[in-house]
Formats: C-alpha cells, structure tokens, sequence
C-alpha cells in the first residue's frame, strides 16, 4: 500500500506533484543511507546534495529569496514521504521548514543576503532557557546555550532566541508589560558546539548545543516571532505560523514513520511462521484485526489532520484572511491527534512482529525507536489535548504552543 493512495484531492500550484515526486525519489536513498545515518548520527554529505538539488530545505522559503513558498499540504506530503525513508532527514527537513520562514520577518537585504544568495542557506535553533540578549548600540550582546537546535551540524546560520535585557542589566518589557523576545541570526561558524545528542531515537538530526559568548547581533539580523509583527510578505503561506507549519510538518514525521511500520510489518506477515505454529501471521485473526486497526487509525488521524488544513488554508487565502485562534486550535488538535494515532499503530504492529522486531537489521526496531522520540519532543505533548479542550469550553486555556 503506498502513501499515494491516502492522498486526498488538494488543489495545487504546478509545481507542487514535482515536490512530492522529488521527495518520492529520495525517500528511497533516505533508506538506503539510514544505517549510516544511525552511527554517524549526521546526515551523509551525499545526500544532503540530493536534498539542495531538489530545494527541499526551501519549501518554506519566500519567492522573494529564491524559495519555493509552497503551501502547508505539499510540506506535509514531503515530509510524509521522506520519513518513510528515515524520519531524521524528515526532522531536519521540517525543522528548516519552519526555520526558513524567518525570511518574512527580515528586511529585504538581510534575508536576500542569508537565504537569497546562497541557494544551500540552512537556519537552525533551539530553546536556550538560560540566555539573554543586551542592548548595545546598533545591535544586541548576546550570550547563552541553546539546545536541541535540530539539523544545526548541517546549517549555515543559527537563530539564537533570548529576552531581551537594557544595558543596565533590566528585562525589556512592552506596552503591555510583557517581556520582550527576539531570535538573533548569527553564522554557523560564530557558535561553539557541544554534542549532547544521544538518544533513543532520531539520532540523525544530530540535535546538539552551541553557545556564544557576548557575541555582537545587529539589529537587523533579530526577528520576533510573532508572526503577525514583523511579517514583510504578502503570501498566504506568511499569514499562517511557523508554529502552525512546524505542527503540521512533525505530524507528517509520524505519520510517515507509522505508514512505513505497517508496511514493513505487513510484508513481514506474510512470511513469518512464528515458533511452535504452523501457519503464517497473516492467518492469525489477532493479527488481521490488529493490522486492521492501525490501518484505520492512521488514516483517520491522517484525514482529519489534511481536511481541516485545506479547509484553513482556503479560509486564510480569501482577501482580509488571517489565521484565527480558533483555526490554530483545530491544527493544534488535529497534528497532537495524528501524532499518537501514528505511535499506537507502530506500538501495535511492533508488538505483533514478536522478537524480529527487536533486532537491529530489522526497519521495525527503528520506527519504533523514532516514533517513540516524536512523542517525547513538543509536538507530540498529550497536554495539548487540555489546551484544545480548555478552549473548547471557555475556560482558560495555555495557549504558548499553539
């Protein structure tokens, strides 16, 4: 069964089958580098050239830089098809998705200059929880370390999100007392690397930590993130989050990850006599029923998820239309949705595999490690389900990550 035959009708612009063909090409060579991928917890130079070649890190990036500026629905079909051969390229590939967006919020030379003429420009970063930003003249000081920056070993510039501190050593609030936030822009080779990343799963985005040391950030190379701020682009895809596109985007991550499980396991079933029986594990009624089941489940998860994001999209494409409170809640709902859908179907059919499952020259072992790391990063919080449901019921409601 293949990823094509679970695409719904979408109304797309002329390039965008091009895109999900592309990614359709390189998930198979995602596959073929991924053990590589596991020990050397890097994604390969090969295939990174392969992945420049197709523009593949510029999905998210304005028309006016040489991006592609495609729509939410294509980016989740990409990352979708490229986790189906490795979910850390598929990480990567949605983290500088996201990333990229900054160039909306950029003067036009400053964006031009980082993304527009390098055509293999990548920006990175992470949270730093422990970090600050003062004001100096003409610019900021910036100081601190910023972890799980994901595709950072691979990136040509960092985004290094800090509070922002006046020169007297006092946070900088706005009108509304709030503090105040932005995202310094610095070079990949100004930052000082700390590899922290091993973990059980998605050991390929090589999500490590860097810091700087009273390093000086002009003005101009610091956005805020809130998009409705600063955003300089008139495409509809700038009327939409990044937060909103990063949701979207890891859910395809799990869903790819869960669509090549239950292939893998059903191909599996086909063969496998299991010890002390006589038929294989497709004959057994457990199996056909369990199979079955995740099969619905990731569809389901996956249906709701593209209907309510074509539905948004349209909404926020009409003249006057910007994304709502209400609509960033139901993306919320549907990838948080989509993503534990994805686990229990891998959960499922990895414990219906029985021992093959557990070694390490089996794809199953892996997906189950991945889909298991998806859940414990931000996207896949089970809180997000109070969040939607506070909202729902007008009590008050978390809305950081939304």
């Amino acid at each position: 069964m293949s990823l094509e035959s679970l695409n719904p009708p979408v109304r797309a612009r002329a390039e965008e089958p091009a895109l999900v063909a592309a990614a359709r090409s390189l998930r198979q060579a995602a596959q073929a580098a991924s053990d590589g991928i596991e020990q050397q917890r890097r994604l390969p130079d090969p295939l990174l050239e392969r992945l420049h070649e197709a523009r593949l890190f510029r999905m998210l990036l304005p028309r006016s830089v040489d991006g592609l500026e495609t729509d939410p629905i294509t980016f989740f079909r990409v990352i979708e098809q490229i986790a189906g051969g490795d979910a850390s390229v598929a990480w990567c590939l949605c983290q500088a998705g996201g990333c990229a967006m900054a160039a909306a919020y950029l003067d036009a030379p400053i964006a031009d200059r980082i993304f527009g003429q390098d055509p293999r420009s990548v920006l990175a970063w992470g949270p730093g929880p422990k970090v600050k930003a003062i004001v100096t003249d003409g610019g900021y000081r910036v100081s601190g370390a910023w972890s799980f920056a994901s595709g950072g070993r691979h990136a040509t510039w960092l985004g290094a999100h800090c509070p922002i501190y006046r020169a007297d050593g006092s946070p900088l609030t706005d009108a509304d007392g709030r503090r105040v936030e932005r995202t310094m822009l610095v070079p990949a080779g100004a930052v000082q690397w700390t590899d922290i990343w091993d973990t059980v799963g998605l050991r390929g985005t090589a999500s490590d930590q860097f810091a700087l040391n009273d390093h000086f950030v002009p003005a101009d190379h610091s956005i805020t993130r809130d998009f409705e701020k600063e955003c300089r682009e008139p495409g509809t895809l700038y009327r939409m989050s990044a937060n909103t596109c990063y949701q979207v985007g890891f859910a395809g991550v799990a869903l790819g990850i869960a669509r090549a499980a239950l292939d893998d396991f059903i191909e599996l079933a086909r063969n496998k006599v299991p010890r002390g029986q006589r038929s294989p594990l497709r004959d057994n009624a457990v199996v056909q029923s369990t199979v079955a089941r995740a099969e619905a489940g990731v569809r389901a998860g996956r249906a709701l998820l593209l209907q309510s994001l074509a539905e948004i999209w349209d909404e926020v494409g009409q003249p006057g239309g910007r994304l709502t409170m209400d609509q960033r809640i139901i993306v919320r709902m549907a990838s948080t949705h989509a993503i534990h859908q994805a686990r229990e179907a891998v959960d499922a059919v990895y414990n219906a595999a029985g021992a093959t499952a557990i070694f390490g020259s089996h794809p199953l072992q892996r997906r189950f490690r991945d889909i298991h790391t998806v859940t414990q990063q931000l996207q896949g919080r089970l809180s997000h389900f109070e969040t939607v449901g506070a909202w729902m019921l007008g009590a008050d409601a978390d809305l950081a990550f939304v």
